[in-house]
Formats: C-alpha cells, sequence, structure tokens
C-alpha cells in the first residue's frame, strides 16, 4: 500500500458513501484513478465491504457483556463447534478465541438483565464442551469505526558483535 491507497482507506473509513466523484474529489485524483484503486483494494482484500453501524439501544438492545469461556477437552473439533454455534446465535456480537486461560471471549448484546442470563444458561453453559463460564456486564464501550493504516515496518539493523 501506498500514501494513496492509505489516504483512500482513511477516507473510505470515514464516509463509506461518498461516491467515486466525491472520493476522486477529495483526494484530487481523477475518477478513473480512484475508482481502479479501490477495485485493487478490494480484491486484494485490504477493503472487505461497507457495512451500516447500528445503535444497539434502539434496536432493543442496550445491555452488553462479555462472556469468558473454558472448553473441555480443548480440542480443535470442539473449539470450532463451539465457535460456528455460538457465532450463530441471534445475541452474538462478536466472537474472539482467545489464549490463555480462557479460550473465547464473546461479546452479547441482549434486551436486559434477565436476557443475559437466560442467554448464558441456555445457549452457553448447557453447551457439552463447556468447562467454565464468567460474565462481565459491559458499563461502556467505546467503538473505532476507523483503523490507521501503519507504515511498513523498517527491516531492523543486524547487531553488531560487541563483547562485554
Amino acid at each position: 500500500m501506498d500514501e494513496l491507497d492509505t489516504a483512500i482507506v482513511a477516507e473510505l473509513q470515514r464516509d463509506g458513501r461518498q461516491t467515486n466523484r466525491e472520493l476522486a474529489e477529495r483526494l484530487d485524483i481523477a475518477p478513473s484513478t480512484c475508482l481502479e484503486r479501490v477495485r485493487s483494494l478490494r480484491s486484494g482484500g485490504v477493503i472487505e465491504g461497507f457495512h451500516a453501524e447500528v445503535n444497539l439501544d434502539a434496536i432493543g438492545r442496550p445491555v452488553q457483556a462479555l462472556i469468558n469461556v473454558r472448553l473441555h477437552p480443548k480440542v480443535r473439533e470442539a473449539v470450532e463447534n463451539f465457535r460456528d454455534y455460538v457465532a450463530a446465535l441471534p445475541e452474538t456480537l462478536a466472537v474472539f478465541v482467545v489464549s490463555g486461560g480462557d479460550d473465547f471471549i464473546i461479546q452479547v448484546g441482549v434486551r436486559d438483565a434477565g436476557h443475559l442470563r437466560d442467554f448464558v444458561l441456555d445457549h452457553v453453559a448447557r453447551h457439552r464442551n463447556i468447562a467454565d463460564v464468567r460474565t462481565s456486564l459491559v458499563y461502556d464501550h467505546i467503538r473505532k469505526t476507523s483503523v490507521e493504516v501503519l507504515p511498513p515496518e523498517r527491516p531492523s539493523r543486524p547487531r553488531t558483535g560487541r563483547r562485554r
């Protein structure tokens, strides 16, 4: 990615609904160049799609929680089955397969504390490979809507073999 690709990504994250002509004008490039670059970023997997950001309060899911899950046994089939199962549930917002003490962190959005309790008991805790479940209520959630493209890593210099 060069500086123009980085600028295109930043601008589309700021406003993904702008037309190609508007984007080209903002970046001071030809619309044909802009379109070619955006297509290249999409086909190269840098831009995966354009999405609407939904207000969870407005759709009746104001309570968010993080559910930490540990499985037993920790075998690929159990991990993949649970991941796919929990990702398909409508309350699930995100599923993270993690290392450390837990195997998963599941972010959910629910109506209220009762809905959260029912979700954990009826859908998570009763799954056959569950060893442990811990739930944390989210008080505040700040979500970044754009990701800054980092500059390429510079090659490290070889260390000199100084003796002490």
